[in-house]
């Protein structure tokens, strides 16, 4: 139930390729080792309103939160954020050359009693 979630000022639009690093996002996931792959889902929200810091219109952001199942030790879970924000961070390479860009990952557990889901993609998969 891995559930990767990006928020980002709508002023990235432009200067970073959504889809690429949607992707990016994904397999880091899946190399992890930790997560079945019909379980992963990776998206992306522009924020079309915003206020950072000293309020700049070059002043950026993207805001990860990373939503995982429990039962995953917290050296795993440290191991797959590292694993996430270093290859985020690699990608935005351009971003952090400039003093108007913020990142962020938290990781957040589901509680499996407040979550429902239903799921025709593991059938699939398990059975290829």
């Amino acid at each position: 139930m891995p559930h990767f979630r990006m928020e980002y000022s709508a002023n990235l639009e432009a200067k970073v390729n959504m889809t690429a690093l949607c992707d990016l996002v994904r397999q880091t996931i899946l190399a992890t080792g930790l997560f079945e792959i019909g379980a992963v889902r990776v998206r992306a929200f522009p924020a079309d309103h915003w206020s950072i810091a000293d309020n700049l219109p070059e002043n950026s952001f993207i805001d990860m939160e990373f939503r995982i199942g429990k039962g995953r030790s917290i050296d795993d879970k440290k191991m797959a954020g590292e694993a996430i924000f270093a290859s985020v961070t690699a990608f935005l390479k351009e971003r952090f050359e400039t003093p108007h860009f913020a990142l962020s990952l938290e990781i957040r557990e589901i509680d499996a009693e407040l979550s429902w889901k239903k799921n025709a993609i593991h059938p699939r998969l398990r059975g290829a």
